[in-house]
């Protein structure tokens, strides 16, 4: 699920913001899909209220799950030294996945110095983004 958009704010009892009047509540208008949404939501009600300093909207991001990065060593041995096309038969070896480039780089020294000889041999480190 991607980040949501609240706009939260009321009627205060002074410009510092912290406490509202009595009897009311603070306002939370939302969710909304984009922060655009939002915006326009937040201009109707400042807009509505600009007229009294003690009324505040302000736009908050409920933000949605981070992403999480892996790393996998990827390559093989290729046609020539563009490195495009793997030899006929051959499959991409992939390592990993790995949590920390580290951890995959370390592994990528591995496969690389074993492959050294070969100048037709090649590995990398490629960075996946998963949800």
């Amino acid at each position: 699920m991607p980040s949501r958009y609240w706009v939260v704010g009321g009627h205060y009892t002074d410009t510092a913001f912290t406490t509202v009047v009595a009897g009311t509540d603070e306002e939370h208008i939302g969710p909304f899909a984009s922060y655009d949404e939002a915006k326009a939501a937040w201009q109707a009600k400042a807009w509505a209220t600009v007229d009294n300093c003690n009324f505040r909207f302000r736009i908050i991001e409920e933000a949605g799950p981070k992403r999480v990065k892996r790393y996998w060593v990827i390559g093989g041995d290729y046609v020539d030294t563009g490195f495009r096309q793997l030899v006929d038969g051959a499959q991409e070896e992939r390592i990993g996945p790995f949590d920390t480039y580290e951890t995959a780089h370390a592994a990528w020294q591995k496969a690389a110095w074993s492959t050294v000889d070969s100048c037709t041999k090649r590995f990398r480190v490629v960075e996946e983004t998963v949800v």
